[in-house]
């Protein structure tokens, strides 16, 4: 198990586009990988699980991945939220 903390930089948060570009990015990996926000914690693949987290910017929210990849993904999508979803 591989995880990191990142801070939502862009002002709106992880909202319908953002949320797709995020979901997309996790699903290039085949490692099974989370996304928590205080004491919850959804599926990274899952549009529905990760927009119900309601992450608006400024947020940190921890990224956990579990597999042959895990170390890869994490660190995509960490670059991803720190890219501030290229907004």
């Amino acid at each position: 198990m591989y995880l990191k903390d990142v801070t939502v930089k862009n002002q709106v948060g992880l909202h319908a586009r953002p949320a797709t570009f995020f979901i997309q990015k996790a699903n290039e990996f085949k490692s099974s990988v989370w996304v928590e926000k205080e004491e919850r914690r959804v599926n990274a693949k899952s549009l529905l699980g990760v927009l119900s987290l309601g992450i608006v910017g400024g947020t940190t929210i921890r990224i956990i991945a579990d597999g042959v990849d895990e170390q890869a993904a994490v660190d995509s999508l960490v670059k991803l939220v720190d890219s501030a979803f290229a907004e």
